[in-house]
């Protein structure tokens, strides 16, 4: 399998990681079996990766309202992670992020960004990624916990040990704000990373506030979503039919003018660079300021090594304006789906 390219530091975290990370909301779900999830995390580490995100609430139950009792079928995902880095004796070898926030148990305390849940999740979270402390520990989403509580919570496990650094994701620019004002006022570290939805298809999310952020802060952004969900892999074109599924799910808020356009400019780009077009796609999403590493999912490692090369591409000037002038939004499009 091919090589994704060089690993490259994030932000003032520390870590050294690859330009590709590899999402897991699919192991335990979507891949059911975990020796093919084994196969999948073997493949990503011999095409050189290291970069795991996860969160929590990944398993069998994660879309659903309601969660089995006692998160029986949530935290699958970190779960299997640690029986394959147990399994390769490769923990130090690979930096994980995982998150909290969901509802992983019954009872008032059984979500949220307040101490009683943080204190209480990270530990399943630990025990499941046979783990002593993780590597980057994520808000997963905001919630109306005060963020003087949050941020003294995060900065409590960074004190002990339980979490090497803290950051957020789907957190806009004025919720960073507020929480760096936050944990300037209880003395805890900052959050050091960031994890928005962001793609050519999905681009204000990230740069109407947030990426201002960032850069002002040298914060290190791993966006999630770059392929917007399946839509900037090449398969629908202009004029060719989709099944009603299709319109109907994830991917039918891009099924327009300036979807199809961006599409057909990315197609371009690919063939110049002999890459797919999804390679493309992550390629752009690694040139914006601050962009790190890309979170990118797949459910084996054929789908995996269709994308690894956006890893090791350069884009011109040419390109990228080119991209630019046909991805460019005034607003986001509805979040449909965390």
């Amino acid at each position: 399998m091919a090589d994704m390219g060089p690993h490259r530091a994030l932000g003032t975290t520390g870590f050294e990681v690859s330009p590709l990370c590899l999402g897991t909301m699919q192991l335990g779900w979507t891949i059911p079996d975990e020796d093919d999830c084994f196969a999948l995390l073997d493949a990503f580490s011999e095409a050189g990766g290291n970069f795991i995100d996860t969160a929590n609430m990944y398993g069998p139950d994660q879309n659903l309202q309601s969660f089995a009792k006692g998160g029986e079928r949530v935290g699958v995902a970190e779960t299997i992670i640690g029986n394959w880095m147990k399994a390769r004796g490769n923990r130090d070898d690979m930096v994980v992020a995982t998150k909290v926030r969901a509802r992983m148990w019954d009872g008032d305390d059984g979500e949220g960004l307040s101490r009683t849940h943080i204190e209480r999740a990270v530990e399943g979270s630990l025990e499941r990624l046979q783990v002593d402390s993780i590597d980057i520990y994520l808000a997963h989403f905001p919630d109306a916990v005060p963020l003087d509580e949050t941020m003294s919570a995060f900065g409590d496990l960074v004190a002990a040990g339980k979490a090497k650094t803290i950051g957020s994701s789907n957190f806009p620019g004025p919720l960073m704000e507020a929480a760096k004002a936050a944990a300037e006022t209880v003395g805890s570290p900052q959050w050091t990373s960031v994890q928005p939805r962001y793609s050519l298809v999905n681009r204000a999310e990230y740069e109407a506030d947030l990426m201002d952020f960032c850069v002002r802060e040298n914060v290190a952004c791993f966006p999630f979503s770059p392929l917007a969900g399946g839509f900037l892999t090449g398969k629908y074109r202009r004029d060719e039919p989709v099944a009603d599924s299709v319109r109907a799910g994830f991917c039918g808020q891009y099924l327009n003018e300036q979807g199809f356009s961006v599409l057909e400019a990315l197609s371009e780009v690919a063939a110049a660079h002999d890459c797919s077009v999804a390679e493309a796609a992550i390629a752009w999403a690694l040139h914006q300021p601050q962009v790190v590493s890309a979170v990118v999912g797949a459910n084996s490692p054929e789908q995996l090594a269709g994308q690894l090369k956006g890893g090791t591409i350069t884009l011109d000037a040419d390109e990228l304006a080119r991209l630019d002038a046909v991805s460019w939004q005034e607003s986001a499009p509805e979040f449909t789906s965390w």
